[in-house]
């Protein structure tokens, strides 16, 4: 009996952080209070910051899973119409990919939207070391720990309870010299960055998922990235409309003049603001750009890239002239 409370404990450590435990947990259905729940009842987390694996990283633990089965448990929280994924987004993708229909799980009631982050964030930074996040990902780790971390308790017994489910000797969590530091110099010495670079990082998180998404296959520079970070998300949007359809890079110069001019955007003003830098800054190789009416854009280029759009172009110049030659003759 003794054994079994302590293992009760291990798996439920986060549940001591209210004085009504019975709330926060489900009844045990199985050993260790593991139950097996069907993958397709689990919905990834809202807003998940981290990518899920790809290629050979997903390949091995697709075979692993295949050869071993689920050696750890997902976590996931109780909802109204199923569950949520807390840990486990990459096991239980693999498993679909490798035939099972189930994984066993650790269930999670009543938590807050807090609690239910910081397994997200945490367990995260368990499978993975900081550097080998993607900028976006950075971003959203830094946000959660500069938003709530410094020297809370919650968060602590939270981290204890996943380093004992990860077989890792659990550390003591306190602040600086057991005092409270400028949260953003927590930040940055936690992570090894300058307070500057960390609030950089900081402000990615009020980029639209597809400038999260450039920047993440680094086609934007960090700076660039941080100004537009400052416009509004409908001007965000403009501009990642403008970019799409013209397969244009945002340079720095480009989103600095951008931010400045935030507040006052529309989609024209941005036009003409990003085709003057393009004419000033040009190598006297780029193209020419001209404007056309949104009727005639969507009339014939609707969907089409930059490139796309140039070989219309062509050919219709090509035919134009040709049929011209071809009435004087």
């Amino acid at each position: 009996m003794k054994a079994n409370a302590n293992k009760r404990k291990i798996f439920d450590a986060v549940d001591l952080l209210t004085e009504d435990t019975s709330v926060q947990t489900t009844e045990v259905k199985a050993e260790n209070g593991i139950e097996q729940i069907a993958i397709d009842s689990i919905k990834a987390f809202h807003n998940h910051p981290f990518h899920l694996y790809e290629g050979e990283r997903l390949n091995d633990m697709v075979e692993s899973i295949r050869e071993h089965g689920i050696l750890n448990p997902v976590i996931v929280l109780k909802t109204d119409d199923g569950y949520e994924m807390l840990s486990g987004h990459n096991r239980a993708n693999a498993a679909k990919i490798a035939g099972l229909s189930e994984v066993p799980a650790i269930i999670k009631v009543g938590l807050s939207k807090y609690e239910a982050y910081v397994y997200v964030i945490e367990t995260n930074l368990m499978q993975r070391s900081f550097a080998e996040l993607l900028p976006s990902e950075k971003a959203a780790v830094m946000a959660a720990h500069y938003d709530k971390v410094c020297c809370q308790g919650k968060r602590n017994d939270i981290i204890r309870e996943l380093q004992i489910l990860s077989g890792i000797e659990p550390e003591e969590t306190s602040c600086h010299n057991g005092k409270k530091l400028n949260s953003l110099d927590v930040i940055a010495s936690e992570y090894g960055f300058s307070s500057r670079n960390a609030a950089r990082y900081l402000r990615l998180n009020y980029l639209i998922q597809p400038f999260k998404n450039l920047l993440d296959e680094n086609k934007i520079a960090l700076l660039a990235a941080v100004d537009v970070s400052y416009m509004t998300k409908g001007e965000q949007q403009m501009l990642w409309n403008i970019v799409d359809r013209q397969g244009l890079k945002v340079k720095p110069v480009y989103a600095e003049k951008l931010r400045k001019a935030s507040g006052d955007l529309t989609e024209e003003k941005m036009a003409e603001i990003l085709e003057t830098l393009q004419v000033k800054h040009s190598d006297g190789n780029a193209g020419v750009s001209f404007k056309l009416p949104k009727s005639i854009c969507s009339k014939y280029f609707d969907g089409m890239d930059s490139k796309q759009m140039a070989a219309v172009v062509e050919q219709a110049l090509t035919a134009w002239f040709e049929g011209k030659k071809a009435a004087v003759v």
